[in-house]
C-alpha cells in the first residue's frame, strides 16, 4: 500500500514536471518581441531545432546524445523566469540566481537519478565546461541567426536583423557548425546583395553639373 502511495506521489510530480516545462511552447523568444517579429517562436521551438543540430551533428569525438539531452535542457528555467534578454536590465548574476533556484524546484519533481542528471546538465551548459557545452552553445547561436534569417525571408525585409548576425562575430569553431553556417551566409548574401543593388539602382542619380 505504501509502495502504491509513493508511485501514485511520484507519477504527481513527475505531471506537475511535464506541465511546467509545457509552459516552454507559450514562451516566446523576447529578442524576436523586442524586434516586433509577428508571430514570435517559442523558446520550445528553439530548443528543439538545436536538439535537431545535435542529432545530425557527424563528430565522432562528441558524446552526441549528451549534445541532445544539453539542448533540451539549457533553457528549461524559461518555463518560470521567461526568456530574460539584456534589454531587460537583469544583472547577469540575477538572472543565474532565478534560473538555479528554478532548476532546482524543477529536478525536485523527478526520481532520484534523474533529478540529479537534469540539473548537472544544465549546470555543465552555464559552465561551459565541457566539449559538449561548447558545441551546443555555438548551436545556440547557429539557431539564433538561422531563425533570424528565416524571419527576413518571411517579412521580405533582407538584412533588418543584422544585429543578430553580428553578435555571434568570431564565436563558432567547430567544423560542422562552421559549413552549415557557411551555407547560410552564403545564401542569406544572395536575398541581401540584390536588394542592396535594387535599392542603390532605384535611387534618383545626382545631376553632373
Amino acid at each position: 500500500m505504501a509502495a502504491t502511495a509513493e508511485t501514485a506521489a511520484g507519477m504527481s510530480s513527475m505531471l506537475q514536471f511535464m506541465k511546467l516545462i509545457g509552459q516552454l511552447k507559450r514562451v516566446p523568444r523576447t529578442g524576436w518581441v523586442y524586434r516586433n517579429v509577428k508571430k514570435p517562436e517559442s523558446v520550445s521551438d528553439h530548443m528543439y531545432r538545436m536538439a535537431m543540430m545535435a542529432l545530425t551533428i557527424t563528430d565522432p569525438t562528441v558524446d552526441k546524445d549528451r549534445c541532445i539531452k544539453l539542448a533540451l535542457v539549457h533553457d528549461m528555467a524559461e518555463c518560470i523566469v521567461g526568456d530574460i534578454a539584456p534589454a531587460d536590465n537583469v544583472s547577469k548574476a540575477e538572472k543565474r540566481r532565478r534560473e538555479e533556484a528554478t532548476m532546482r524546484h524543477l529536478s525536485a519533481l523527478l526520481p532520484e537519478g534523474l533529478n540529479e542528471e537534469i540539473y548537472g546538465l544544465w549546470e555543465d551548459y552555464e559552465s561551459q565546461n565541457s566539449p559538449e557545452a561548447r558545441l551546443v552553445k555555438q548551436f545556440d547561436l547557429l539557431e539564433m541567426i538561422l531563425q533570424a534569417h528565416e524571419y527576413e525571408e518571411l517579412e521580405g525585409t533582407p538584412g533588418r536583423l543584422q544585429e543578430f548576425f553580428d553578435s555571434t562575430d568570431g564565436r563558432f569553431q567547430h567544423p560542422d557548425v562552421l559549413r552549415l553556417l557557411g551555407s547560410l551566409n552564403e545564401e542569406r548574401g544572395r536575398r541581401v546583395a540584390p536588394t542592396e543593388d535594387t535599392e542603390t539602382c532605384g535611387r534618383p542619380q545626382k545631376e553632373e553639373t
